[in-house]
């Protein structure tokens, strides 16, 4: 993580004539506005973010809500938590989908299978993404037994560089 100093006591220069200041930014100011703008290119973009509650059907490949993929670096995050259990059993993937170097690439989260309430899986993954491709979150659900296993789920894209 970049740190930035304090913003400087004096930011604009030195009256240049009696009673009348120059208005001109001072250099310690100057460099401090700089590595602010550095900072600030620094810092990841979230670009999407995904919540959906009480699901109890699988989710097809579903594009992120990005207008435009540049070509770099992006997280990509999940958090899912089992909202009701199935009556005898369950299992809950999640799975992300992105093109890197012009070939189609999958990740998925382990498998959920806990079928309590308090079974929860996360999955956060840096992946490099070519230009204009879909990046995308996907889950696999499976139910068994007359209660249908239901699930909440967060997923996020952020742009890293």
């Amino acid at each position: 993580m970049l740190t930035i100093s304090p913003t400087p006591q004096i930011v604009v220069e030195i009256p240049v004539v009696a009673n009348r200041i120059s208005g001109r930014v001072t250099r310690v100011m100057r460099y401090w506005l700089l590595s602010l703008v550095d900072r600030l290119n620094a810092t990841p973009h979230l670009l999407d973010t995904v919540q959906a509650s009480t699901q109890e059907t699988a989710i097809s490949a579903t594009d992120f809500a990005i207008l435009s993929v540049s070509p770099g670096m992006y997280r990509l995050s999940m958090g899912a938590r089992i909202s009701q259990a199935a009556t005898t059993s369950s299992s809950l993937i999640v799975t992300f989908g992105w093109v890197s170097g012009g070939v189609a690439c999958t990740t998925s989260s382990t498998a959920m299978t806990g079928n309590t309430t308090a079974t929860v899986g996360s999955l956060t993954i840096l992946v490099r993404v070519d230009e204009s491709t879909a990046i995308t979150y996907a889950t696999t659900h499976v139910s068994v037994g007359g209660t249908t296993m239901q699930y909440s789920l967060d997923v996020s894209c952020e742009q890293i560089v």
